[in-house]
């Protein structure tokens, strides 16, 4: 087991990786940005180092930077969490060719599940179901693209190959706006991710948004966490997220479930991995693979019994993943809000000072935060200033927990979209279950304030 680590990142996430170093007896170096100076982690770290001012170019997506820092430290292994440098491939390689072990796949899998056009290959030949599409890149024949496009049947989408976060990608639903719309998605692509390749799919019209998560170590094994619900999204980017998926039967689930763990094994996957998937009608499509842990991972945490972070760490390390499949029982019910510094409707940030902090307890109440009373949410970085997840033995139970723990937690100084959150709890279809990925931006058209 590493001696010691260093956590690539800030936030909720940095928090959340020292605390499993500090049960696993690891000691933790916490990099921080002079915004950053005041983070809780960085008053609690054992060794902390400013990496660079606030701009997240000159820090926290600074390679030579953060591996600088791992050098004078003495520093094993470094731990990327997620956003800015998880899912770099680059970034992967040059730590371990610095001598470091990166704590996530290797980068051959990073590049391999990052490409979108790539990653759909890859599971059609693992027999994983993906969404009908083109078979890779889009050619630059505009006949070429219409006669792909009238296969799958409109309307479709066009998506960035290098794309992710809900960016790089345009529905079109008529053949007259099909060349148009490739090209200014290429454009968008090129732009964006200095890649311009894109795919098309067929436009599903109201899927929900299931993942799978996964576990796989070096040695060959592999296993699936059951599934999250994360359908209740604005503009691609989660707010709630729930373990089990409600009214999907266990059926489908382990059917899946067991093709992605043998897709693992079949790319020689290590580490935990989310498998995404639209599901509509009774049928799962990959659309595709996040090579890191996910903000939502505390749900499958409260259901499995199984630390993600830990596991992530003790696999980087080497270690057999220490259970096997039928080992994973799913227990009860969790959901998760995300809390952002943001105006509720409007969905404009609102960093600033946090005059007043109070955080929810009672059986069942998890909250993962790096804030504190006084704390100043800078301005230069993600608005999520904590998560909220409840635990039940029944959704109905886990339901009125988090309607609990909403009307416990208060923040004052700035804005959060908790009062959004209250709202939706309460709502009648959100609390039937199953609602898709456009129901929340529907929800909010109706309810605009």
């Amino acid at each position: 087991m590493f001696k010691k680590i260093l956590v690539a990142n800030r936030g909720e996430i940095a928090l959340r990786v020292q605390r499993a170093c500090r049960e696993l007896g690891i000691k933790a170096v916490m990099v921080y940005s002079e915004a950053d100076r005041e983070a809780k982690y960085v008053k609690l770290a054992e060794e902390a180092v400013c990496i660079g001012p606030a701009p997240s170019p000159q820090s926290y997506l600074n390679m030579p930077a953060i591996i600088s820092a791992a050098e004078v430290t003495d520093a094993e292994a470094i731990h990327p969490g997620y956003g800015f440098l998880a899912e770099n491939a680059d970034f992967a390689e040059r730590v371990e060719k610095s001598g470091f072990q990166f704590i996530g796949p290797t980068p051959e899998s990073i590049r391999l599940m990052g490409d979108k056009v790539s990653a759909k290959q890859a599971m059609i030949k693992a027999g994983v179901p993906c969404v009908p599409g083109s078979e890779g890149e889009l050619p630059d024949d505009p006949a070429q693209i219409r006669r792909i496009a009238r296969a799958i049947g409109y309307p479709v989408i066009i998506k960035a190959a290098g794309g992710g976060g809900g960016r790089g990608m345009r529905v079109v639903h008529t053949e007259a706006a099909l060349v148009n719309a490739v090209q200014m998605t290429k454009a968008e692509a090129a732009a964006a991710f200095g890649n311009p390749a894109v795919y098309m799919e067929k436009f599903l019209q109201d899927p929900r948004h299931i993942e799978i998560q996964v576990l796989a170590d070096k040695h060959r094994n592999a296993v699936y966490l059951g599934e999250r619900d994360c359908s209740m999204q604005r503009r691609h980017q989660k707010i709630i997220e729930e373990a089990p998926a409600p009214g999907i039967p266990r059926k489908l689930i382990d059917k899946i479930g067991e093709r992605c763990a043998a897709a693992c094994k079949k790319i020689g996957y290590r580490g935990a991995g989310t498998f995404e998937f639209l599901y509509e009608n009774g049928e799962f499509y990959f659309i595709e693979m996040n090579t890191r842990v996910q903000v939502e991972h505390p749900v499958t945490e409260l259901v499995t019994g199984i630390d993600i972070v830990k596991s992530q760490i003790m696999v980087a390390a080497g270690e057999k993943l220490p259970f096997v499949q039928r080992d994973i029982q799913l227990r009860g019910h969790a959901i998760e809000c995300r809390i952002n510094a943001e105006d509720p409707y409007k969905f404009t940030p609102s960093p600033g000072r946090i005059t007043l902090w109070h955080a929810p307890g009672g059986p069942g109440v998890r909250v993962d935060s790096h804030v504190y009373n006084n704390y100043f949410v800078p301005p230069n970085y993600d608005s999520m200033i904590g998560k909220v997840i409840v635990h039940g033995d029944t959704r109905e139970q886990a339901l009125a927990r988090m309607r609990t723990a909403l009307l416990e937690t208060v923040v004052e100084g700035i804005h959060t979209n908790i009062p959004l959150h209250r709202e939706l709890l309460v709502d009648a279809k959100f609390m039937t279950g199953g609602t898709n990925i456009h129901y929340l931006e529907q929800w909010l058209s109706h309810h605009k304030r």
